[in-house]
């Protein structure tokens, strides 16, 4: 065989996988974390949401109450350029979960 016909040899090993996602301990890391995240989220769901009403404010038992601090606001003879505000206390006098299922609107009405 001359020079010319022989077999040209490579260095064309595989790679070893000596990366760090090649690690099986990494593998079980991420995995531990992931499950460990999902417990707190399935169990962070299942508690009820944290309020401010005591035990001594519940006026409704079995469902939920709104309460407004204040039913009417009369605000007298306001210009049309002029703007007010108005801040009403809100809070949930029942011992369920308040939720809203449409977006609460004021309604303004003109007096005499």
């Amino acid at each position: 065989m001359s020079k010319a016909n022989k077999p040209i040899k490579r260095n064309s090993k595989p790679k070893s996988g000596k990366g760090l996602l090649s690690n099986p301990l990494v593998w079980i890391l991420g995995g531990l974390i992931l499950l460990a995240g999902a417990f707190f989220v399935v169990w962070r769901s299942g508690q009820p949401p944290t309020t401010q009403t005591s035990p001594v404010d519940i006026e409704v038992s079995g469902a939920p109450s709104l309460k407004v601090d204040q039913e009417k606001v009369d605000l007298g003879d306001v210009p049309i350029d002029k703007t007010v505000t108005v801040t009403f206390q809100l809070s949930n006098t029942g011992d369920e979960t308040l939720r809203f299922t449409q977006q609460p609107y004021i309604e303004v009405k003109q007096g005499c």
